[in-house]
């Protein structure tokens, strides 16, 4: 308890599954924390259980609205010490050939160029006073798969960006970490979803036997919680990682060490 006290978070995606989990876990740790999300009922429901916790509806694509959340962060806490980049969609999955621009710039969007935004605002708040900036990628950042390219383009983009932003922070002497958590399969609704439609574009045969072979294929014998993500999150936080920056944190049962 009180790794995080005086410190402030902010969390975009934060409504439900893994980043709900986040905010309720950096709060338990002594964390001002600042939720944003489109999912508003959803938000305002998690803000409304904790003290110093805010919900702000937030559309991630529009850098308009990073200026004003960022900035009702600074008028809320007075500074910013965390800030999570969480936000993301997964692709139907979707052989390349059969893929619209339209999808592709939408999923790219969402789960990279909302990043870059949520970063380069971010900084502007958090150099004074220095902290941890946590990018939420994917294991799909780092290996491939069969019909959701656009995902693993951006997740991996979400991988460099992060190793690029931590060398220039550092060489500015903003006092600002910069890594990344790469999370394996975990048991939330957008995890379910992406098995639903890969078995509905016979890419995976049936859902709960997609279930059973993504679970025999993970070393540790179970899909992932999102407990399991915000301990990574929290400890990226926390001054326990104070010699990280540009790192990438895998978090997968050892689904990627096969």
């Amino acid at each position: 308890m009180g790794r995080l006290t005086g410190k402030t978070a902010f969390i975009s995606g934060g409504a439900r599954g893994l980043g709900a989990e986040m905010a309720r876990l950096l709060h338990g740790e002594g964390a001002n924390v600042m939720v944003t999300d489109i999912l508003e009922d959803e938000g305002h429901a998690l803000a409304d259980e904790h003290e110093n916790m805010i919900f702000m509806a937030h559309d991630v694509l529009q850098e308009d609205q990073w200026v004003a959340a960022i900035g009702a962060t600074k008028e809320a806490y007075g500074g910013l010490h965390v800030l999570v980049n969480n936000a993301g969609i997964a692709h139907n999955a979707t052989p390349l050939e059969e893929t619209s621009l339209e999808q592709w710039r939408k999923v790219v969007g969402i789960d990279l160029d909302a990043v870059f935004l949520g970063c380069k605002h971010g900084v502007g708040l958090m150099k004074d006073s220095g902290g941890s900036i946590i990018n939420i990628s994917s294991i799909y950042g780092i290996v491939g798969s069969a019909g959701q390219a656009p995902y693993h383009a951006a997740k991996g983009g979400v991988r460099l960006l992060t190793k690029a932003l931590a060398v220039e922070l550092a060489q500015l002497g903003y006092g600002i970490r910069v890594n990344s958590v790469h999370p394996g399969f975990v048991g939330t609704d957008m995890v379910r979803d992406g098995l639903r439609q890969a078995v509905e574009a016979g890419l995976m045969p049936g859902e709960n036997e997609a279930i059973e072979m993504l679970t025999m294929q993970t070393p540790i014998g179970r899909l992932g919680v999102p407990r399991d993500i915000a301990n990574a999150v929290l400890f990226l936080a926390s001054e326990e990682s104070a010699w990280m920056t540009g790192a990438e944190l895998v978090v997968d049962g050892g689904f990627t060490a096969q």
